[in-house]
């Protein structure tokens, strides 16, 4: 079926000049100005026809110029809206305002916008401008402008390819998914799903604590052919979800990626941290900041309960996962309908100060792969607000005896986390006033989280739109060169917060070898420390290690206290797991356990089985299973 010629088949002849795709989108473009402006009735009577996203824009030759057009939206829009910049994507005849008060650019019930489109025929989209100006995210909007006429020609290519054998009646016989990573193990998550027309991949990580080729996925399997592959879908941006993505597009992979905007910023710097990372420890990158911009030019990026089509059988809908900002559970519906998945990723099943609980209402579903980090009985994560006053308690006394906390952190959502908890308390006058330096690339990810509050917790949402931005409050310095940082190795007492969370490389390795053999001084583990990693040692009791110290190998004493603190975890606890599967709608037919320690996966599957009645397979890594 041909679905261009069905939509333009249902309107005006002479209305549409064009016709094409943006992804699974549908764009008309026409050059007739009265269609334009009103025949907005006749579309959605197509979109409640077609079941898909159409969008009706100007052909260039009868849009308002830019310098008409600018002048017209600083007429039209308040100036309390504080306009931040105009951009022009000509190639799509859309504008985009940018204001540190978008919703007085929107308007009531949009009417601010419709007037700009009214009157300038172009097709105004709005930006929130980040309270902290990022870098990466200027950098990527860059990309994206600079190759807008690729990216056209790209998400077209998408849209014929999902929509040439579009038939909403054709029935998928089989679907099976294979694990290349994070099967019995907490690291380089990645799975293979395929039906006879698809093949996708499901997130693309790596084991930042593991050693040669245990670090990375399987992919040198029959089944894995990257010319193959019709999508990528990623779940959130910590390395081990999304870690090996741009090694995938230096390999030659030329199609899209699917994830949320927020997901898009961060996966970017972590990726070009990861390069850096990867120069300070003297070896060769996996790929280069080239590679990332391949990765961004590919992307296609949906807000949470958007659905779109990634294949002609596959549709795709991401919701919250309350685990880290603009992470999501992906509802995969198959085959029109056959068979829906819930791949969860990481979820947290609770409030948190940062985010809100992750959704556990779907409209279909018969499988679920779910994590399982603190899967194990054991695992049963204290009360939040005993969690929050151990960590007060833990900082006064230190500050007490004249030492220095740090906190290694993962640099997405973790952080923040802890900062918001630091934040308050000092507000309150809970703890004590002492510095809190942020290292590492945290306050990057400080700004992406101002770009897009609309993905936080409705609390912190309400608090970044009535200025009241706990990111950038008085109690945190950055620290951002080697001079600054030897300013609080040898300054007094004070926190800080630095990246790696498991002492892998970055900022908090290095503080570690300085503040480790002085007793008044506390580390606080607030995140999970893999099976290998610096952090687990430490976490398990080792008394001393070897580290280069100025390009020399030394031995360091740890005589620091040492605490871990579990509650933080922007995972499900073992109670939240069983919760989230008690409650959610409507009742799977299986659940498929990975992202935990074999026991772990083992443990939370006996209980499921045991609770819910249903069934549930612990796969073991490249073991394929057959869905349907």
């Amino acid at each position: 079926m041909d679905i261009l010629k069905s939509i333009l088949d249902e309107l005006p002849k002479d209305a549409i000049v064009s016709a094409g795709f943006e992804g699974a989108n549908i764009v008309l473009y026409t050059d007739n100005e009265k269609f334009f402006l009103e025949g907005e009735s006749k579309i959605k009577s197509v979109v409640d026809k077609i079941k898909k996203r159409i969008e009706l824009r100007a052909e260039s030759k009868i849009l308002k110029s830019q310098e008409e057009t600018e002048k017209k939206i600083r007429e039209i829009v308040p100036a309390e809206a504080d306009l931040t910049n105009i951009i022009f994507d000509i190639q799509r005849s859309i504008v985009i305002i940018e204001a540190k008060k978008p919703g007085m650019v929107i308007g009531k019930q949009g009417s601010v916008l419709q007037e700009v489109r009214r009157q300038t025929l172009w097709l105004p989209q709005v930006q929130r401008s980040p309270a902290i100006p990022s870098k990466i995210t200027e950098n990527i909007r860059e990309v994206l402008y600079e190759n807008n006429s690729y990216r056209k020609k790209f998400l077209n290519n998408i849209g014929n390819k999902i929509y040439k054998e579009w038939n909403p009646e054709k029935v998928d016989e089989w679907i099976r998914i294979t694990f290349l990573g994070g099967a019995r193990q907490v690291g380089r998550s990645s799975f293979l799903l395929q039906t006879p027309n698809s093949k996708i991949l499901l997130d693309c990580g790596i084991d930042v604590a593991s050693q040669g080729t245990d670090k990375f996925p399987y992919m040198d399997i029959p089944e894995f052919d990257l010319n193959q592959l019709d999508a990528i879908i990623i779940s959130h941006a910590h390395l081990d979800h999304v870690g090996l993505l741009p090694y995938l597009y230096k390999m030659g992979y030329k199609g899209p990626v699917y994830m949320t905007p927020p997901t898009r910023d961060i996966a970017a710097l972590l990726a070009l941290d990861f390069i850096g990372v990867a120069y300070k420890q003297a070896t060769k990158p996996l790929f280069d900041s080239t590679d990332i911009k391949e990765m961004v030019k590919h992307s296609i990026c949906l807000n949470y309960n958007e659905v779109t089509d990634v294949t002609p059988d596959i549709r795709l809908t991401f919701y919250n996962s309350g685990h880290v900002l603009g992470g999501a559970l992906c509802h995969l519906n198959i085959g029109n309908g056959l068979h829906n998945l819930v791949y969860t990723g990481d979820f947290k099943y609770a409030h948190s100060r940062l985010l809100d609980p992750a959704v556990a209402t779907f409209p279909r579903v018969e499988t679920v792969i779910t994590e399982s980090t603190y899967g194990a009985k054991t695992d049963i994560f204290p009360p939040r607000k005993d969690t929050e006053e151990k960590l007060i308690d833990l900082v006064n006394k230190t500050i007490e005896r004249k030492g220095k906390v740090l906190i290694p952190e993962l640099g997405l959502g973790r952080a923040q986390e802890t900062m918001l908890v630091l934040e308050d308390a000092m507000a309150t006058g809970k703890l004590k006033k002492v510095p809190i330096y942020i290292d590492g690339m945290i306050w990057d990810i400080n700004a992406i989280h101002t770009v897009y509050p609309d993905f936080l917790g409705s609390k912190i949402r309400t608090d970044i739109f009535q200025d009241k931005n706990p990111f950038v409050s008085e109690f945190f310095s950055r620290v951002g060169s080697p001079q600054e940082r030897k300013n609080v190795i040898e300054g007094g007492p004070c926190i800080v917060l630095a990246t790696s969370g498991m002492l892998v490389g970055g900022a908090s390795v290095e503080y570690f070898k300085e503040f480790a053999s002085n007793p008044n001084n506390s580390l606080i583990f607030v995140c999970y420390q893999g099976a290998g990693s610096l952090g687990r040692l430490v976490q398990d009791g080792v008394k001393e290690t070897k580290m280069i110290v100025e390009g020399r190998e030394e031995i360091i004493k740890i005589e620091m206290q040492v605490e871990t603190i579990t509650g933080f975890s922007a995972h499900a606890g073992r109670n939240e797991l069983l919760s989230f599967f008690n409650n959610i709608r409507p009742k799977p037919k299986r659940i498929i356990i990975n992202h935990g320690e074999v026991s772990k996966c083992l443990d939370l599957a006996s209980a499921l089985y045991k609770l819910n009645h249903v069934e549930t397979n612990v796969p073991r890594i490249l073991e394929t299973l057959r869905l349907r």
